[in-house]
This record gives C-alpha cells, structure tokens and sequence, in this order.
C-alpha cells in the first residue's frame, strides 16, 4: 500500500455520534492532515431511483427525501453523497429540511425511534458521468468509486440509502464485520 493509500472504514458513518463530537469526516480528514466539509446542495422530495426504491422496500415510483451533498477535502471535492429516505421516516422532521443536521444524519434517525443496526454496502468502478467528471473536477480519463449503503433500524426496516461517487486514485476502503 502507498503512502498516498488512503484507508477509510464504514463503522464512523453509520454508528451515531456522541453530543459535542465532530462528524466523521471532518474527523477522518483530520488524521490525514487535511480539512474535510461537506455542502449541502440540495434537499428535495423526489421519485426514487428503482434500485433506491428496492433497497428501501418501496412501490416503484415511490417518492423519497434526498439530501445531495459534495464532500470536500482541502476545498476540493472528492464525493458526491446523495442520501435518500422514506417519507414515513423523514417527512416533517430535520431530514426534510434544507440544511445541515446537528449531530449527523444518523443521529437524528435514532432520535426518531430508528436506532441503526446493520449495514450493508455494494462497492463498484466505473467511468463518471459528464455530470459528475464536472462537480468532482476529475480528468478526462479518471474513475469513480460507487458505494451504495442502505442503513437499517433495529426490526431490520431500511431506513436510508446512500449512493456515493468518490474519486478513486489513492482510495482503499475496508470493511471489517463483526458477527
């Protein structure tokens, strides 16, 4: 692995934070010497994707809550985040709302009775779209790393999907299960 591997894990992303601590990219940032921020491009009520409206047990053609963020690294942006929930879990609550959540995401869903338990996440590579070689100021003959997690609550209920395009030069993720 090269110096310039950089190693990220799951776990501080779906476990929620404790009161007064930092989210966990600004965190993960940090110990790689760097600053990390997140904007928030939008929040909107929306048609979700079919494989979004799958994973999260929904009709197709199912509207959601989607949250599209661009995480940064150093003012740079390396992810695009897009967090999708079922309007019985986010409608009328901070998930709906434009702008940021204190605490996180996570935190928020376990204060509203769906304490996160499980994960699971599909890894794959591919080429980014024009759209996306365009926000995340990527060369023309770069990749992308596509993550998409869905995030379920204690009774097993998919309660969040994320579907992540992150750059991939220099990115190693591990995933360490426990059973």
């Amino acid at each position: 692995m090269s110096e310039h591997t950089w190693v990220s894990t799951s776990m501080p992303y779906v476990r929620p934070r404790s009161e007064g601590q930092g989210d966990a990219w600004s965190e993960e940032a940090a110990q790689h010497g760097g600053t990390g921020t997140q904007l928030l491009r939008e929040v909107v009520e929306a048609v979700a994707p079919g494989e979004v409206a799958e994973r999260l047990q929904l009709p197709p053609g199912s509207r959601v809550i989607v949250r599209r963020r661009t995480v940064l690294l150093d003012d740079q942006p390396v992810e695009l985040a897009d967090s999708y929930y079922p309007l019985a879990v986010a409608q009328g609550t901070g998930l709906a709302e434009n702008r940021k959540i204190r605490g996180g995401a996570v935190a928020l869903l376990r204060e509203l009775g769906y304490e996160p338990r499980s994960a699971e996440e599909d890894v794959s590579a591919r080429p980014p779209s024009d759209e996306e070689r365009q926000m995340l100021r990527m060369d023309a003959d770069g990749w992308v790393l596509v993550v998409l997690r869905t995030l379920r609550a204690e009774d097993g209920t998919p309660v969040e999907v994320s579907d992540m395009k992150m750059i991939a030069p220099g990115r190693h993720l591990r995933y360490d299960t426990t059973l």
